[in-house]
């Protein structure tokens, strides 16, 4: 009986040490692969919104988005109230989607103020500048997002210098059903988006996802996307995310401050 006690206690210490030590190996290598999970998903955001913004990022090694990214990227963090550009807050670090979470640092959303499903807004974001060698905008892309059928959506939308015209749109998470709302990843209806244009003649939002197909010779083809096929939910979606960051509780007050820095300014002869 004794040796059965024994031999069940020694079963009991070595199954404790096996526990201790390979949770002890689990938690050691958590800490040490962090950081290199965080490189790992920067990288993936860098190249997102390089693809996005019309540059070839899957193309590129490590280093070398790293390196476009520091060289012709610049990252600012705009107020979405105000419009003003944060020049305390660091874009490299500052977690948009952990202040949207905080009720000190966000905007409770209800009724048609939260088109888009998520709940709260950030009172500050990030936004990315590509700029040509001379500084001059290249490209603006704002990050986006707003719940479809299973998910919320993450993406970002790329503008031309006009900040009008679309270069591109892409989402880097979802979890929408394949095949169906998963089509927001298919390289050709993605590729439709290129050279929509996303306002009215008064600067209001005007773009719409539209069932059925758009037709060409309508006026407004330039305003309109396919509806993704088998996916309503899903395509209303992104068409109520568009409506709700472009307008006035997302990037509204930024866009209506930067376009008259980017107009052409009447020449000195002209004035």
């Amino acid at each position: 009986m004794s040796s059965n006690k024994e031999s069940t206690a020694r079963t009991l210490i070595v199954a404790l040490a096996v526990s201790l030590v390979a949770s002890v190996f689990v938690a050691g290598s958590a800490i040490y692969l962090k950081p290199i999970q965080e490189q790992n998903r920067q990288l993936d955001k860098q190249r997102s919104i390089l693809a996005i913004a019309g540059v070839s990022g899957d193309k590129l090694s490590a280093q070398e988005v790293r390196d476009f990214f520091n060289a012709r990227i610049k990252a600012e963090v705009v107020d979405l109230s105000t419009g003003d550009i944060k020049s305390d807050l660091d874009p490299n670090t500052f977690d948009a989607l952990k202040a949207a979470r905080d009720p000190e640092t966000s905007v409770q959303l209800a009724g048609s103020d939260d088109i888009a499903l998520i709940k709260r807004r950030e009172q500050f974001t990030t936004i990315y500048r590509l700029e040509a060698e001379d500084g001059t905008l290249e490209a603006l892309i704002l990050p986006v997002r707003g719940y479809g059928l299973w998910s919320t959506l993450h993406g970002f939308l790329a503008l031309a210098p006009d900040l009008n015209t679309v270069i591109g749109l892409g989402f880097y998470q979802h979890a929408e059903t394949p095949g169906l709302g998963g089509e927001v990843d298919n390289p050709k209806w993605k590729a439709s988006w290129s050279g929509k244009t996303l306002f009215d003649a008064d600067g209001k939002p005007n773009i719409e996802i539209v069932k059925g197909g758009v037709n060409p010779a309508s006026p407004d083809a330039e305003h309109q996307i396919d509806a993704l096929a088998g996916a309503t939910l899903t395509s209303k979606g992104v068409d109520h995310l568009l409506q709700f960051w472009l307008g006035e509780q997302g990037f509204g007050a930024y866009l209506a401050k930067l376009r008259p820095q980017l107009s052409p300014q009447p020449s000195a002869e002209g004035a």
